[in-house]
């Protein structure tokens, strides 16, 4: 099925309130599907950029099975020219309406911004933050505006925002309790 911006959104949120009452995920994940997706390819109805948290798993947080989410995943939801690109494959040529850019709570990468000290590679993930979190002291702000920053880096690919121009892309941001599993959408 193709959707458009508004219905792959409803099917997010309404994946989340599965989600929330859930043991399981609901998603199909059986032989058929992976027959239909290995031959038929995927058609992701949504892109996903989320933080590599092992608490914050898109599938099973939207109720989504093989082939309906196309998710890009890195520590504290950065955005480079690598997640970027995968983020333009999956609108441009997989043809995914929304792209969801989904902080979480009590996220380690934004704290380490918060001391201002990591080590190794992790200090560029840790400066990347800082730039999107202007100096806030409050976890839960700098979690809000780390997601925000992570949109605005995305909204600048022109291919992304010829897409939104046309009217078959919308970007959103949102941040999720890892506590609750509630998704909270900052900006629709």
């Amino acid at each position: 099925m193709n959707y458009t911006p508004e219905q792959a959104l409803r099917k997010l949120i309404s994946g989340n309130q599965t989600y929330l009452n859930s043991r399981s995920n609901p998603g199909d994940i059986s032989p058929a599907i992976r027959l239909e997706t290995a031959t038929q390819g995927q058609h992701p109805y949504a892109v996903v950029l989320t933080c590599s948290d092992s608490r914050v798993p898109p599938e099973h947080i939207f109720s989504a099975g093989i082939g309906e989410l196309f998710v890009v995943r890195t520590a504290g939801n950065v955005v480079g020219d690598f997640e970027l690109g995968t983020i333009e494959y999956g609108t441009e040529h997989l043809g995914a309406p929304v792209v969801l850019v989904m902080g979480h709570s009590q996220c380690g990468a934004v704290a380490a911004a918060l001391s201002g000290h990591a080590d190794g590679h992790i200090q560029c993930i840790v400066n990347e933050i800082q730039c999107g979190i202007c100096g806030v002291c409050d976890e839960n702000t700098a979690i809000y505006r780390n997601a925000l920053h992570s949109k605005r880096i995305v909204m600048e690919s022109s291919i992304i925002q010829r897409l939104v121009c046309s009217g078959n892309l919308a970007v959103i941001c949102a941040i999720y309790d890892i506590r609750t599993g509630k998704v909270e959408l900052l900006d629709c």
